[in-house]
């Protein structure tokens, strides 16, 4: 179930169970997951992409091990607010991760992930990432950014 907004995702994840935050690169899906107290976003895996079945499958594969509520996807709008062609494709990816098993009926909401790898590489380069560990990472890090950006989001509207 894709959520239209922020609010209506809120709404819709179960109590008690963490959220998945993805980073959808045209090479890689960077992959965080949070606590089930919804309070911290942490950074997991980079998953190679073959094809969208096998994808899917593995990120499946994580939802149910880590009984995920719900998923955020980081939306890659233009720095002038618009939406071009890779945001159109992760709304297509959003689209058919919805009605893939072991994601029908988890709400699928969007967050803006403008300059989310720009942080995740600041970060990594204040923490002394060697440039091969930086790449092996950098799309979970910024996926934990984008995942973090909708929790703190979610503490507020609860605390509303």
């Amino acid at each position: 179930m894709i959520c239209d907004d922020i609010e209506s995702f809120a709404a819709a994840i179960p109590a008690g169970r963490g959220l998945m935050g993805l980073d959808l690169g045209t090479k890689t899906i960077g992959v965080a997951v949070s606590d089930r107290l919804l309070s911290a976003a942490t950074a997991l895996e980079t998953v190679k992409r073959v094809k969208f079945t096998a994808d899917a499958a593995r990120l499946a594969e994580i939802a149910a091990k880590r009984e995920i509520g719900g998923v955020i996807l980081g939306l890659p709008a233009n720095m002038d607010g618009t939406e071009g062609p890779r945001a159109q494709s992760t709304r297509a990816f959003a689209r058919n991760l919805s009605r893939f098993e072991g994601f029908e009926g988890l709400p699928i909401a969007f967050w803006d992930e403008r300059l989310s790898t720009v942080a995740a590489e600041r970060a990594l380069l204040e923490a002394d990432t060697t440039r091969k560990r930086r790449a092996e990472v950098i799309d979970a890090v910024a996926a934990g950014y984008i995942l973090q950006g909708a929790l703190d989001r979610l503490r507020h509207l609860r605390s509303a």
